[in-house]
């Protein structure tokens, strides 16, 4: 029997049919995974939508914003439109993730909308020499597609950018992809006629300590403000030995910290390469401040700022490796990073000073302790604004100009502030965020903020941003802290577990930490140059080739500290 069945399995017949049905088997298993991809995200639709049953107009916003910022601002502003007008609103909210996604993706859809202009209204031949052009804010001024994607209308199918960065706005303003308005009804500049005190030294400054608060064109202004902190879990730190709370940023290098910091890809993240840009400018503050400190030195005031920003970048990458080399992993979003803290997976993390205060709050104890805490570094960090902006060709710039006018105005900037429940304030979750207008810090209004005493008028002049120093390498930072730090931290990890492990022997520490390959001079030259000509050729080449060598050198210095030397 078993020589019969050997024999039938071994006909070449049998084996064809066989072969058959296993082939038959994986083309089925890849048709029900492609149909499950398809029909996945009916599948996991909420039964109720978000849009109302019926509705008259329709507000379409990207945003990066979080769920509670987003609720407490759609339904408050959806409840002053139907008391202002008697009118249905649906605001349709776009959240495609971080600041960095949406830049990306607002570029990509203006760039599509203005191939369909350049074909179909003003039947020319487009090319990728058109594509590149349209959107380049380097582009000659007689450039005839810039030209001409300026003079258009053409539209993303969105109406406002809301929150985020402002690099990422003054580039989306620099690209046009945002726009002032009419200057009389529609948009900031319109605003900006219609409540000339809100944009004003009283009301929201356009700089403040070096930090820009709003464009002077009106193509965006800041909607609130926002700093860079730590957010700590004390049980944790408790746990690993660690008596104090953090305060400075040089503490997240600290060995002990080894597998309990929380980071975010700032690739993905616009909140965390600002907080690392932070950080790199507050060493080269630091290493002016020394130069200068030296006496009978015969260094020029320009060759003092020179030598101390490229000291500086090198201290503060040196910093930013290390902490990296303390983290757990990268997350794709800085939102997790609170979340992960607060649970007890890190010990501490960087993020926006709202994530930190929020997370802070929701684990507070009845008598007002909490185990989470967040600290702003005194002179390590500016204070910034998340801004808000109108978008080339909105669908409706008239509901889109209220929105961002609410926004600004009193009931929007209670909003953010107020503690839950006050007068004005939100319904559900204090947001935790500070008004940008310098007029809401009144004497009725700080006792009702959740964070009214922070003075963050007056704490910005302990930071000055210098936008000359860092803003020429700003893509590089996030560039650099990817390749070296995200790309290859299983190798920098296992490096520095080595290094602890081995008493930090300092020739293993020193070719870690060696960044010849991007000094400040590399940064701002070569490197920035192939970022911003936007050649992901020349871009992945680039990521490579440094990526390679600092996993060889982290690799090298493992095997070093692991023999002691």
């Amino acid at each position: 029997m078993n020589e019969r069945l050997t024999a039938l399995l071994g006909h070449p017949r049998t084996r064809a049919v066989m072969a058959w049905s296993h082939q038959w088997r994986k083309e089925l298993a890849v048709v029900v995974a492609m149909l499950l991809t398809m029909v996945g995200p009916f599948l996991l639709k909420p039964t109720q939508s978000t849009a109302p049953a019926h509705f008259d107009r329709r507000l379409i916003i990207i945003s990066p914003h979080h769920d509670r910022i987003r609720e407490e601002f759609g339904q408050a502003f959806a409840q002053h439109w139907k008391t202002a007008t008697g009118q249905t609103l649906f605001i349709d909210w776009r959240v495609p993730g971080g600041t960095s996604e949406i830049a990306m993706l607002i570029k990509s859809e203006a760039t599509a909308a203005f191939q369909q202009h350049w074909q179909r209204d003003l039947k020319k031949t487009w090319s990728p020499a058109i594509a590149q052009a349209c959107l380049n804010a380097k582009a000659a001024p007689d450039d005839e597609a810039r030209k001409a994607y300026l003079a258009s209308n053409v539209t993303t199918g969105m109406d406002v950018f809301f929150g985020g960065g402002a690099y990422d706005f003054e580039q989306q303003a620099k690209a046009g992809t945002l726009v002032a308005g009419d200057g009389e009804k529609t948009g900031i500049s319109g605003l900006m006629q219609k409540h000339p005190d809100w944009f004003s030294d009283a009301g929201i400054p356009e700089k403040l300590s070096g930090e820009p608060f709003r464009d002077p064109q009106g193509r965006w202004c800041g909607a609130c403000l926002s700093s860079s902190g730590i957010v700590f879990n004390r049980d944790v730190l408790r746990r690993i030995g660690i008596a104090e709370d953090p305060e400075a940023w040089e503490d997240l290098a600290d060995p002990r910290y080894y597998g309990q910091i929380a980071l975010s890809d700032p690739g993905k993240s616009g909140s965390v390469t600002k907080a690392l840009e932070m950080l790199i400018q507050q060493q080269m503050q630091i290493a002016i401040d020394r130069l200068k400190a030296v006496p009978n030195s015969k260094l020029t005031p320009e060759q003092v700022e020179a030598q101390g920003v490229a000291e500086g970048w090198n201290e503060g990458l040196r910093l930013i490796l290390r902490i990296s080399a303390n983290a757990r992993y990268f997350t794709d979003f800085s939102t997790k990073i609170p979340l992960e803290v607060a649970r007890g997976d890190a010990a501490a993390g960087m993020c926006i000073d709202f994530y930190g205060r929020s997370a802070e709050e929701d684990v507070r104890k009845a008598d007002g302790t909490s185990r989470v805490g967040f600290i702003a570094p005194l002179g390590g960090t500016s204070i910034s604004v998340d801004p808000i902006g109108m978008l080339r060709g909105a669908p409706d710039p008239d509901i889109a100009t209220a929105f961002i006018e609410f926004v600004l105005g009193d009931a929007g900037q209670k909003l953010w502030s107020f503690r839950a429940g006050e007068a004005g304030g939100p319904r559900l979750h204090a947001l935790r965020r500070l008004p940008v207008r310098h007029d809401l810090y009144t004497a009725e209004n700080i006792p009702r903020m959740s964070d009214g005493k922070e003075e963050p008028f007056t704490k910005a002049q302990a930071f000055t941003y210098h936008a000359e120093r860092t803003g020429p390498a700003f893509s590089a930072i996030r560039f650099l802290v990817r390749v070296l730090c995200v790309d290859s931290h299983d190798e920098l990890h296992a490096a520095w577990k080595e290094i602890i492990e081995n008493n930090m022997p300092e020739r293993a520490i020193a070719v870690l930490e060696d960044l010849t390959r991007v000094k400040y001079e590399a940064a701002t030259g070569n490197i920035s140059k192939i970022l911003s000509a936007r050649d992901k050729v020349q871009e992945t080449r680039l990521a490579r080739e440094l990526g390679d060598a600092f996993r060889t050198q982290f690799i090298r210095a493992r095997t070093m500290a692991r023999h002691g030397q």
